[in-house]
């Protein structure tokens, strides 16, 4: 991605991840949500012409280095950019299954089962409070945690490399779950798609 930001197209039709999650919530959710995400960023980065030509991650780990007037449109207009592009693609119509290779024998390893991992993951992202994101994230030592973030913040500004993402603010699922949150994520497990998971975190160690 690079100034000025466009709005990438899912990689997959609207519809695809039916019955999991509905045509109708994608819809909002890439058209309208994250196109005004990245609306909002090139407006505020058309004043400041030094950050036009940087890597939005790196501005985004390095927040002090953005001008006050602008600091927070640019924090949570480009992390919600940035991140429903990588939520979008850690999503398939072929999704579910398991992991495999080194990724599975790190997260038996961190976590005891796989299903002991997605049960952890579920918890978390069940009741992390208010709106933000929960990732399965690799460490500065390659080890595997679960973290949660708020609003559009990324784990890279943490040091942390992220590998898996779900977005719980309420406009990810309210349409189709309402407020029944468990029910979205447990659905979500469905359309993981594992080997992009797999190809990040093999590309980190």
């Amino acid at each position: 991605m690079s100034y000025p930001y466009t709005l990438p197209n899912l990689p997959y039709s609207f519809d695809a991840l039916e019955p999991y999650i509905d045509e109708r919530t994608m819809h909002f959710h890439h058209d309208k949500h994250q196109q005004g995400y990245v609306n909002k960023l090139n407006d505020a980065l058309a004043k400041w012409p030094e950050g036009q030509s940087r890597d939005l991650v790196s501005i985004l780990c390095d927040p002090d280095s953005i001008p006050e007037h602008i600091r927070a449109a640019v924090i949570n207009n480009g992390g919600g950019a940035w991140i429903h592009t990588m939520f979008w693609n850690v999503m398939s119509p072929n999704g579910g299954q398991k992991p495999a290779g080194k990724l599975f024998d790190a997260i038996i390893k961190s976590f005891g089962s796989f299903e002991s991992f997605t049960e952890q993951f579920a918890a978390q992202a069940g009741s992390f409070f208010g709106s933000g994101w929960t990732w399965l994230v690799v460490d500065q030592e390659g080890k595997l945690k679960i973290i949660s973030t708020s609003g559009h913040n990324l784990p890279q500004a943490k040091g942390l490399q992220p590998i898996l993402v779900i977005d719980v603010w309420e406009h990810a699922y309210y349409l189709k779950f309402q407020n029944r949150r468990a029910e979205y994520i447990q659905n979500w497990w469905h359309v993981v798609n594992w080997p992009f998971v797999m190809k990040l975190y093999n590309q980190i160690i």
